[in-house]
């Protein structure tokens, strides 16, 4: 088959689920606009704060519902707080830890999710996820109904409680002497899947969501390989010629597609892939191994798993967290935070039981300098 056709192919394939995205980002705004109510499945007392990014299209029906849902089970109402460009949440996240809340709600996309979770990491508040965004990876890995916002907020205020690893990550510019630390939930990388983010255009991405990734990726996909060097807990560096290099905590990805089956959240431990096809024939030798999930090892992806992973290249190249664009860096150090997080997430059968409350008594009133 000609590279021209498998292109052509893989276009129209892309066309035909950007169909179907288009079909439930419709059923989504028919959710919001329902005004569904969320009804209380817990007894107890809780002191619930919301992260909201406004600029998010379902940001009026998250607020609304969420406090329905506090007045139905008579709490207090939430403590909403607003994200900025300047203030993408970590702050916000803090204060609400501050004031005592039991739960914070990222309402927003990953980058929301990601500057909430930073804030809690290590405190005993849990957090809860509003998935308004585009890619919604946690929401997507815990099981949470990214299309159904009722069903998100009960999660929410009534999930299951468990903890999960974060991983935690410097970058260094050696060209510019910049140097930066972050987190992240699900998963990064170097290479090729952070130069995709970068060229993924904006109007394609607000009409088809995360689809338009796609597009970029049939342009970018006959790219060079690049000189890596990888140490994986602290053994000597390793010299590779990759496409990329990904870390990840959890593995599964929009559409369904798991990528790393057996990334687990809370192992303790960071899943590896290293990705090195040469041609468009090779990168479908790898979405053939992900998308049947054949246990077949093929020379073009390396699976490795690690606490710390450490990258060296000669160049200033992309880098990416959760989605995001994290600018680029000539080396990473990434380790994992293991069971850092407390959050909120579905039963095991997908269902919303009526769990035992952890809260037994009425709390004081979630004002401005109140504590237990």
């Amino acid at each position: 088959m000609s590279a021209p056709l498998i292109v052509l192919l893989a276009l129209l394939a892309a066309a035909l689920i950007a169909l179907a995205a288009w079909k439930v980002a419709a059923r989504r705004r028919r959710l919001a606009k329902k005004r569904i109510v969320v009804k209380t499945l817990a007894p107890g007392h809780q002191r619930i704060a919301l992260v909201l990014n406004p600029v998010k299209l379902q940001a009026p029906a998250a607020r609304a519902l969420l406090a329905e849902a506090c007045e139905l089970a008579g709490w207090d109402p939430p403590l909403i707080l607003e994200t900025t460009r300047q203030s993408p949440g970590y702050e916000q996240a803090r204060r609400a830890v501050e004031l005592g809340a039991d739960v914070v709600l990222a309402g927003g996309g990953d980058g929301t999710v990601r500057e909430v979770a930073r804030a809690l990491a290590n405190t005993p508040a849990a957090l809860g996820l509003l998935p308004l965004g585009t890619g919604n990876l946690l929401a997507r890995n815990l099981g949470i109904p990214v299309a159904d916002l009722a069903a998100s907020i009960r999660t929410a205020l009534h999930g299951n409680q468990r903890r999960i690893d974060m991983g935690t990550i410097d970058f260094d510019d050696a060209v510019t002497g910049e140097r930066r630390s972050s987190t992240f939930l699900v998963m990064g990388g170097i290479g090729l899947d952070a130069e995709v983010i970068a060229a993924t255009r904006d109007d394609l991405k607000k009409r088809v969501g995360w689809l338009a990734y796609s597009e970029a990726g049939v342009r970018l996909l006959p790219g060079r390989r690049t000189k890596m060097s990888i140490s994986l807990d602290g053994e000597p560096p390793q010299m590779r010629k990759v496409r990329s290099i990904l870390f990840a905590n959890l593995g599964k990805l929009p559409a369904g597609i798991d990528f790393i089956p057996e990334a687990k959240m809370d192992d303790g431990l960071l899943d590896v892939v290293i990705m090195s096809p040469r041609s468009l024939a090779g990168w479908l030798w790898v979405a053939g191994k992900v998308v049947t999930k054949h246990p077949r090892n093929i020379p073009m992806i390396d699976y490795r798993r690690a606490r710390t992973v450490e990258i060296w290249v000669a160049h200033p190249t992309e880098t990416q967290l959760d989605g995001d664009l994290t600018g680029a860096a000539t080396s990473v150090r990434v380790e994992v935070d293991p069971l850092a997080l407390l959050v909120r997430a579905p039963s095991p059968d997908q269902q919303h039981p009526r769990p035992q409350s952890p809260y037994t008594m009425a709390r004081p009133s979630f004002r401005a300098g109140s504590r237990n």
